[in-house]
């Protein structure tokens, strides 16, 4: 088999594997919010923990397969990459399809958990690993933080937006079935995706870091923008922010707390490939989006060009940095 025929089969696999986290995380998003509204939980707490959990699963099974396979800088660079693309390509492409805007007080909290989840990254990243302490203390902070949330809504009653549509399941063994077929789909699509990244950087000739910075970022990050169109077609602005903003947050704590959990990271290995601007790229785009949220209160259409054009350019970026 000639070079560009394995390549053909490396990009084939990572599209199978693209299709496959998009459907199965569509799946897994449905079912859960079925599941939620059978719990009586708001479409705000759903959006930064039910919605923000499911659309992060095709982070959590990549990293945690690619940390396996001795790939950390695909482990980190999926996160680091997501919550850029997150930002970035999510809320700038839905932003284009109308404002995005919340109530500067409802989200302060959160945007400032997703900033500090980020320091945590960061300060992390230096130390060379990311042992199984860490990685419990991060999935203990996770835990104690969603705790937090739905004590306070509980507490304060908190229901947002107008009742939605009727819902896709129409019992709960059907939404359990699908909820398990989303699970399934994204685990093998998160397979195909990793094999194809391994084999289509080392025919190419970048690190591995850089795949999960781009392509794999783009593709895990696929279900949220799904998501956040969806929702912003249905005027759920609350639904988009809070699935960014609690995606983010879960792709750190959770995925990279559960991925060093089960085996350390090794993060000066991931910084062979990785440059040390991207850890602070995410950090500055999620500053300059917690900023716009807090003291201009929406994401304009204006403003979804300018974060999209930063993606292009942060993107060209990588690869002309690497590759030369």
């Amino acid at each position: 088999m000639t070079t560009m025929e394995t390549l053909v089969m490396a990009f084939g696999a990572m599209g199978l594997g693209i299709i496959l986290l998009v459907k199965g995380g569509n799946w897994t998003v449905d079912a859960a919010i079925f599941l939620a509204k059978h719990m009586g939980v708001s479409r705000l707490v759903i959006g930064l923990t039910v919605v923000a959990f499911g659309t992060s699963l095709p982070e959590l099974v990549i990293s945690v397969n690619s940390n396996y396979q001795n790939l950390p800088g695909i482990a980190l660079g999926n996160v680091i990459g997501s919550n850029t693309a997150n930002i970035l390509l999510v809320i700038g492409a839905t932003a284009l399809i109308g404002t995005l805007s919340v109530i500067p007080r409802l989200v302060i909290r959160d945007l400032s958990m997703m900033l500090v989840a980020t320091l945590i990254l960061a300060g992390l990243m230096k130390y060379g690993t990311i042992g199984h302490l860490a990685g419990l203390l991060m999935i203990i902070i996770l835990l104690l933080y969603t705790f937090w949330i739905y004590r306070k809504a509980s507490v304060s009653g908190i229901e947002t937006g107008e009742e939605s549509e009727e819902p896709f399941f129409k019992n709960l063994k059907i939404s359990v079935l699908f909820l398990i077929l989303g699970l399934l789909g994204i685990t093998a699509g998160a397979e195909f995706l990793v094999r194809g990244a391994k084999i289509s950087a080392a025919i190419i000739g970048v690190p591995d870091a850089v795949i999960g910075l781009s392509i794999i970022a783009i593709g895990t990050s696929l279900p949220e923008l799904s998501t956040c169109l969806v929702a912003a077609g249905k005027k759920q602005t609350d639904i988009v922010i809070g699935n960014i903003v609690g995606s983010n947050i879960f792709n750190i704590l959770m995925i990279i707390g559960m991925t060093a959990l089960l085996k350390p990271i090794q993060t000066g290995l991931a910084a062979a490939q990785l440059s040390e601007l991207d850890i602070w790229i995410t950090l500055a785009v999620s500053l300059i989006f917690a900023a716009i949220l807090f003291f201009y209160g929406k994401i304009n259409r204006f403003i979804g060009i300018i974060f999209l054009g930063a993606y292009t350019v942060y993107m060209v970026s990588i690869f002309a940095f690497y590759i030369t």
